[in-house]
C-alpha cells in the first residue's frame, strides 16, 4: 500500500473510475433502454444505481480488511482460498482485458467516420500505441490527464442539457421542463424497469476497477472505499440527470429511425449537424479516457495475479523501478488491444458482462463468508444488517443481472471459465 505523498489521492482515483465508466455511454444505450422500459430510462438508472451501490458497499468492506489487495480476485482468494480466487480472477480478466480492446476498436470506428479514406487498422494501432505509452509513465500523469479528458465530455453534456431545457421551454413553456414525467411516464409496470436496469448496470463497470489501484493510493484503507462509493454515486448522478433531460425531449422512441443506435439522432434533433460533429469528437476523447483507465486497471490485475504466481512472476509480477508501473503487463495489454483489428464490436462486448458478474457475485459472497461465518459477527441487529442482509441484497441484485445476461455472453463466458479450470488443474 502506498503511503507516500507520491501516491494517488481519493479524487484522482475517482476520476480514473469515472473515466473507466465512460459517462457518454448514456447516449449509446438510451434508445435501447427507452424501448425496453416504455420510456422510463431515468427510473431504470435509479434501480441500477441502487443495485450497484449495494455491491459497492461490499467492495468497501473488503478493501478495509485487505487494503493491499485490490480486485475481486484478491478478495475471493483471501476469503475462499487460492483456487477460488484464481477462478474469479480468470473470469474477471474477460472484463478487464477486453475493455481496452473495445476502446481501441471504438477509436477505429469513430476516426473512420471522420477520415473515411484511411484504413481503420491504422487508427487502432496508433490509438493503442499512444494509450500504452501514457500508461508506461507514472500513474499520476494518467490520473491528471483524465481530469481533462473526462471534463470535456461532461461539459458538453451540460451544454446538451441546456439546449434541451431551451428547446422544450421554447416549444411548450417552462412548465413542461420541471415535471416528473421523465421519471414515471404514465406506466406502472415493474418488469420492464427491471429489464432496463439489468442492461444499465453494465454502464457502471469501473467502480470496482479502482480497487486495483490500492497499491498506488495514499492511505488505501480509507481512500479506496471512499473512491468506490463516490465513483458509483457520481457516475449514477451523471447518467440519471442526462437520461432525465433526454427522456424529457424524447418521451418515446418514435423519433428514432434506429433506436439501437440512437445517439447521433439524439444530438442532431437537439441542435443540428454542427453540435453532432462536436459530440463525435467529445465521444472520441471520452473513449481515449476510458482506454487509459481500463488499460491501467487490466495491467494491475495481471500484475497482482503475477505477484501471486498465478501467472509467471518474472514477467507479470515485474514493476518498473523508475515509474513503479507494471511495465510488462502494460505492454502485454497493449499487445492484446492491437488484436481489435480482428474482432467486431458485438462479439467483444458480449464477453465482458460475464466477467463483471462473476466479480460482483464473488465480492458479495466473500463479505457473507468473511464476516458472518469466519468472524461470526452476527450478534446485534447492526451486524446482521451489515454482514447478512446487505450482501444478500447485493447478491440478489446481481442475480437479476445474471438472469438477463445475453445468451452468447453466457456461452462464451462458460467456455472461458472452463479454460481457467483446466489451467487450474494443470
Amino acid at each position: 500500500m502506498s503511503s507516500s505523498k507520491s501516491g494517488l489521492s481519493v479524487w484522482q482515483v475517482v476520476i480514473i473510475g469515472i473515466a473507466y465508466m465512460t459517462p457518454m455511454t448514456v447516449f449509446h444505450t438510451f434508445g435501447i433502454v427507452s424501448g425496453v422500459t416504455e420510456g422510463r430510462v431515468p427510473m431504470a438508472y435509479l434501480l441500477a444505481l441502487v443495485a450497484v451501490l449495494l455491491t459497492a458497499l461490499s467492495y468497501g468492506r473488503l478493501v478495509k480488511l485487505y487494503p493491499d489487495a485490490g480486485s475481486a480476485y484478491s478478495y475471493a482468494k483471501n476469503t475462499c482460498g487460492n483456487q477460488v480466487g484464481m477462478l474469479v480472477g480468470w473470469a474477471s480478466l474477460l472484463d478487464y482485458i477486453l475493455l481496452p480492446m473495445i476502446n481501441s476498436l471504438l477509436s477505429g470506428i469513430y476516426l473512420r467516420s471522420l477520415f473515411p479514406q484511411i484504413p481503420p487498422w491504422t487508427f487502432i494501432f496508433a490509438f493503442t500505441l499512444l494509450v500504452t505509452f501514457i500508461n508506461c509513465r507514472n500513474i499520476k500523469l494518467l490520473a491528471n490527464l483524465n481530469f481533462i479528458l473526462v471534463g470535456l465530455p461532461v461539459f458538453l453534456m451540460g451544454v446538451f442539457i441546456y439546449l434541451v431545457i431551451h428547446g422544450v421551454s421554447h416549444k411548450l413553456g417552462y412548465s413542461h421542463v420541471w415535471t416528473l414525467a421523465p421519471l414515471f411516464n404514465g406506466n406502472t409496470h415493474i418488469l420492464p424497469l427491471i429489464s432496463g436496469a439489468a442492461i444499465l448496470c453494465f454502464s457502471f463497470l469501473g467502480f470496482d476497477a479502482v480497487t486495483t489501484l490500492s497499491g498506488e493510493t495514499r492511505n488505501a484503507k480509507v481512500a479506496i472505499p471512499k473512491a468506490i462509493f463516490i465513483t458509483a454515486l457520481s457516475g449514477g448522478f451523471i447518467f440519471f440527470v442526462v437520461a432525465w433531460f433526454t427522456q424529457l425531449y424524447f418521451p418515446d422512441n418514435s423519433h428514432f429511425k434506429n433506436p439501437t443506435e440512437a445517439m447521433p439522432e439524439i444530438i442532431f434533433y437537439v441542435d443540428g449537424y454542427f453540435f453532432q460533429s462536436v459530440f463525435l469528437v467529445a465521444i472520441l476523447v471520452n473513449t481515449f479516457a476510458a482506454a487509459l483507465a481500463s488499460h491501467a486497471s487490466a495491467a494491475r490485475l495481471l500484475n497482482i495475479m503475477g505477484r501471486d504466481r498465478i501467472f509467471p512472476k518474472r514477467f507479470f509480477g515485474y514493476k518498473s523501478p523508475e515509474t513503479h508501473s507494471p511495465l510488462y503487463c502494460i505492454l502485454f495489454v497493449g499487445g492484446i488491444s492491437m488484436t481489435a483489428v480482428f474482432f467486431n464490436l458485438d462479439t467483444a462486448v458480449s464477453l465482458i458482462s460475464f466477467g463483471a458478474l462473476v466479480a460482483f457475485s464473488s465480492v458479495n459472497i466473500s463479505v457473507l463468508i468473511q464476516f458472518s461465518i469466519v468472524k461470526k459477527q452476527v450478534n446485534s441487529p447492526r451486524e446482521i444488517i451489515d454482514n447478512i442482509i446487505m450482501p444478500v441484497m447485493g447478491l440478489l441484485s446481481v442475480g437479476v443481472m445474471w438472469f438477463n445476461l445475453d445468451k452468447d455472453a453466457m456461452v462464451f463466458g462458460l467456455a472461458w471459465a472452463a479454460l481457467g479450470l483446466a489451467y487450474l488443474i494443470y
